[in-house]
């Protein structure tokens, strides 16, 4: 189980899978028919600096990942490096193809050797839902890496924690098999891109050199609103 005490009321976190680059952990989210899932895993043979960077890439993602139908960063705040990306992507057959609108952050702290990567769902003016597709509008992910070494040495570990409502009228169990199914295939295809990135030094843009002083950074966006949260002032998106 991951190694963080439990808060009072907290599922433990169950594992359903264990290869040889990763683990997968699951827990229900109480009061809901959905799962968090926490993966820990470890790579040797690619730097982290390429593997951050690649998660990042959203033109390099189109390449590589054969499930995006669109990738497309709407708005970008140039003073914390923060964006917002509307993602569409296939769902197994028969289901819709479904659509994201989320704010993404991330930050490099040198000074821990830690590399942090946030994304949270929000609403924009720019993206109205469209008929064709899905919206996702309950999507977190959080993921943090730790180099071995330096962020431009071989081999780190990272822990992935993840949620989002599919919008399925499918009962948990077959939502949990989507998941648990489609994450290996995602996190090997993520470490292959890094890896052909890698060999082939591709111009996989550097989003490390690109952002801006930490100091710079801490003030975080502010999301827009989400239309059904009654409360007032907009969503703030904060490093975990």
């Amino acid at each position: 189980e991951p190694k963080r005490e439990r808060e009072p009321g907290e599922q433990p976190w169950e594992m359903i899978m264990d290869k040889k680059h990763f683990k997968l952990w699951r827990r229900p989210i109480g009061g809901t028919h959905l799962y968090q899932y926490r993966v820990f895993g470890s790579y040797t043979d690619v730097t982290p600096r390429q593997f951050f960077n690649v998660q990042l890439d959203t033109e390099y993602r189109k390449k590589w990942d054969s499930l995006v139908i669109k990738l497309d960063v709407i708005e970008r705040d140039v003073a914390t490096g923060s964006e917002v990306i509307h993602w569409v992507t296939h769902f197994p057959y028969p289901m819709y193809s479904r659509d994201y609108v989320y704010v993404r952050r991330y930050s490099v702290d040198k000074e821990n050797n830690l590399m942090v990567l946030v994304s949270r769902a929000v609403e924009h003016p720019s993206v109205p839902e469209d008929p064709e597709y899905v919206r996702v509008r309950t999507y977190e992910s959080q993921m943090v890496i730790r180099p071995h070494k330096t962020f431009d040495e071989n081999g780190f570990d990272y822990l992935l924690t993840y949620s989002d409502n599919p919008q399925t009228v499918f009962p948990r169990y077959c939502v949990s098999w989507m998941v648990s199914s489609g994450m290996p295939d995602f996190l090997e295809k993520l470490h292959t891109a890094a890896l052909k990135a890698k060999k082939l030094e591709l111009e996989v843009r550097d989003y490390m050199a690109a952002r801006p002083a930490e100091s710079e950074g801490k003030a975080g966006m502010a999301a827009p609103e989400h239309k059904a949260d009654g409360s007032c002032g907009s969503a703030q998106l904060e490093f975990a």
